[in-house]
C-alpha cells in the first residue's frame, strides 16, 4: 500500500495561526490515554484528567501490584461519577520484557569506553560492573556488534539516564559490552532492549494471565494492551483466554508492535487485532531513526483503511520534567493526526511526570488544531476509492453519512448502533465533526442469568477519533422508540454544548430490515 500523501487542507489562513484555541470538551477528535501511577493517582487529579481531556486510562503492569493498581482503579471510579464523564480501562500487559533489578536503588554510574557485564546470575548485585537480567538466555541470542539499550522503566530515552551497549562477546551465561555514552541509571529497576534479538520468552506470561483472571475479571476491563505481540496466534492465544472469563469475551485486544518481528507480520496482526498501539519508543530502538517516520504513515494508512483504531506512543517526553513540549513534540504530535492516529497513548508523561493534566491538555489543543486542517475531503475520495464497488451495505450507509453531513454542515452525526461497528465505520470516513453513539443494550443469555451488554462497547468507542459514546438506559430502551431515545440524546448534546439550535443533525439508524440517513435541523 502507498504511503498516504499529507493530507493538509488548503488554503490555510495564516491568520487563523494568531486566533486563540477553543478549550471545549470536545474540541479534539483524536483521543487521549493517560496512564495512572504516582503523580496521576490522586480522585482529585484523575477528575483533572478527565475533565482536561483523557478517555481511556492505563494500568500498566510492569511494576507495582495488584493493590496498588486497585486503589488507584478505586480512585478513578470516583472521579468518574464526580465528573460524569465516561472512562474506559485498558490493563497493559508486561509480555517477555527484559529488565534489570538494582535493589538496593543506588544510582550507577556508567563511563563511556568501560566494560560492563549482562548476566542471568540473580544473586548479583547490580553495578557499574555488572547488571543482572531477567533472561537466561540471552548470551545465545545475542552475538558481537549488537546493540542494547538500558535505561529507567518507561525511559525518555535521555543520554544522561539511559545507555547504549555494544555486545563485545560472550563468556558462558554472561554477554560482556562495552559502554558507548556516560550516563546515570536511577531507581529500582531499568528496562533492556535487545535490538534485532528475538526473545524466547511467551508473550503472555504467567504472571499476565493470573492479573487477566483476577484483576481484569474483577474490574471488567474494556481493552487488553498485549505488549510486544510477534504474531497474529498472540492475539489468537490472548483472545482465547479471554474468552473463557467472562464477560471478558467482550474486551478488545490492541496490539501493541514494538520490535522488527511483529511489524514484519504486520498486516497478519492487523487483521486479527481490533486495533494496534505503535510503541515508537522500542521500535525507535529496533528500527534505524530514518525509518521510523515511515513506519508511522504506512502503519497508520493501513489502520485507516482497515477501519481499525490505531495509537502511537512517545509523542511529549519532554513534559515529563517540563510544562511544555518542545517545537518538535508539538509538531509530532500535529503530524500524528493528520497521519491518520485514533488516540495518543501517554505513558511516562502522566505517570510519573511532574505535569500529567497540563499534558493531556496541551496535547488535546495541538490535536485540535491539526484537527481543524484535516483535508478530510481528499482522505474520503481515497478511502472511497480503496474500498471500490459494491459496498457492503453497512460500509455504504456509513459512508453516506458522512457524505451528507458535510454536504449539509452538519453539527454532529448521531448514529445508533448496539455491536459499536457501524459507530466505527462511520469514525472510518474521518468526519469532521463529532459522531454521537447512542449504543442500544441487548438482552442475553447463557441459560444460567439474563444480562445486558452494551457498557463494553460503549466505552470502547472512547479509542476512536471522532466517537462520542452513550449508553441507552436498558430500563427504557427496549421497547422504546429511536425518536424517543434520539431526544434524550439531544438534550445531552445541548447541555454538552455540542449542538444548539438551528443546527442540522445527520442521524443513521436501522429502521426494521433497512437503515435510514435522516437530516434534522433543531428548533
Amino acid at each position: 500500500m502507498q504511503v498516504s500523501q499529507l493530507l493538509l487542507e488548503e488554503p490555510m489562513r495564516l491568520a487563523s495561526i494568531l486566533e486563540s484555541s477553543s478549550t471545549q470538551g470536545f474540541s479534539a477528535l483524536t483521543k487521549i490515554i493517560g496512564t495512572l501511577g504516582p503523580k496521576s493517582r490522586s480522585v482529585e487529579t484523575i477528575e483533572a484528567m478527565l475533565n482536561a481531556g483523557m478517555t481511556v486510562a492505563r494500568f500498566d503492569f510492569s511494576w507495582g501490584d495488584e493493590d496498588y493498581h486497585q486503589e488507584t482503579l478505586e480512585n478513578l471510579k470516583k472521579a468518574v461519577k464526580n465528573t460524569r464523564r465516561l472512562c474506559a480501562v485498558m490493563l497493559d500487559t508486561v509480555g517477555p520484557e527484559l529488565y534489570v533489578v538494582n535493589e538496593k536503588g543506588t544510582p550507577i554510574e556508567l563511563v563511556e569506553g568501560e566494560q560492563v557485564i549482562l548476566t542471568p546470575d540473580k544473586n548479583k548485585q547490580a553495578s557499574s560492573k555488572v547488571l543482572p537480567v531477567n533472561y537466561e538466555s540471552l548470551a545465545p541470542a545475542v552475538k558481537p556488534g549488537d546493540t542494547i539499550f538500558i535505561g529507567q522503566y518507561l525511559f525518555t530515552g535521555s543520554e544522561e539516564t539511559s545507555v547504549w551497549l555494544e555486545v563485545t562477546e560472550t563468556q558462558g551465561p554472561d554477554v560482556i559490552c562495552k559502554v558507548k555514552n556516560t550516563a546515570t541509571l536511577t531507581g529500582s529497576l531499568f528496562t533492556a532492549h535487545a535490538s534485532h534479538v528475538r526473545i524466547e520468552l511467551p508473550t503472555l506470561s504467567a504472571s499476565d494471565l493470573k492479573i487477566m483472571s483476577t484483576w481484569g475479571v474483577h474490574n471488567q476491563i474494556d481493552f487488553l494492551s498485549l505488549s510486544y505481540t510477534r504474531h497474529a496466534d498472540d492475539v489468537r492465544l490472548a483472545r482465547s483466554h479471554l474468552s473463557k472469563l467472562g464477560d471478558l469475551y467482550q474486551t478488545q485486544i490492541l496490539a501493541k508492535i514494538e520490535n522488527c518481528e511483529g511489524l514484519a507480520q504486520f498486516d497478519e496482526i492487523l487483521n486479527e487485532a481490533d486495533g494496534i498501539i505503535l510503541s515508537r519508543g522500542n521500535l525507535g530502538i529496533d528500527l534505524p531513526p530514518e525509518k521510523v517516520f515511515l513506519f508511522q504513515k504506512v502503519a497508520l494508512n493501513k489502520c485507516n483503511f482497515a477501519g481499525k483504531p490505531a495509537v502511537i506512543t512517545r509523542v511529549v517526553d519532554s513534559m515529563v520534567e517540563s510544562p511544555c513540549p518542545t517545537r518538535a513534540e508539538a509538531t509530532d504530535v500535529a503530524n500524528a493526526v493528520l497521519d491518520g492516529t485514533d488516540a495518543v497513548l501517554l505513558g511516562a508523561e502522566t505517570l510519573r511526570g511532574l505535569y500529567p493534566i497540563e499534558t493531556i491538555t496541551t496535547v488535546r489543543r495541538i490535536a485540535a488544531e491539526a484537527d481543524k486542517v484535516f483535508n478530510q475531503a481528499v482522505y474520503f475520495k481515497r478511502m472511497i476509492k480503496s474500498i471500490g464497488e459494491p459496498m457492503q451495505h453497512l460500509e455504504s450507509i456509513a459512508s453516506s453519512a458522512v457524505r451528507t453531513a458535510t454536504k449539509v454542515s452538519a453539527a454532529v452525526i448521531v448514529v445508533f448502533t448496539s455491536s459499536g461497528r457501524a459507530a466505527r465505520l462511520i469514525a472510518k470516513y474521518r468526519p469532521t465533526m463529532p459522531v454521537l453513539c447512542i449504543v442500544i443494550p441487548r438482552l442475553r443469555t447463557d441459560h444460567l442469568r439474563w444480562s445486558f451488554t452494551g457498557a463494553f462497547q460503549a466505552r470502547q468507542c472512547l479509542v476512536v477519533r471522532g466517537l462520542f459514546p452513550m449508553l441507552a438506559d436498558p430500563r427504557h430502551s427496549v421497547g422504546s422508540s429511536n425518536e424517543s431515545i434520539l431526544k434524550v440524546a439531544l438534550d445531552h448534546g445541548k447541555a454538552a454544548g455540542i449542538v444548539k439550535s438551528h443546527d442540522r443533525i445527520v442521524v443513521c439508524q436501522k429502521v426494521g430490515d433497512s437503515s435510514l440517513v435522516k437530516i434534522i435541523e433543531l428548533e
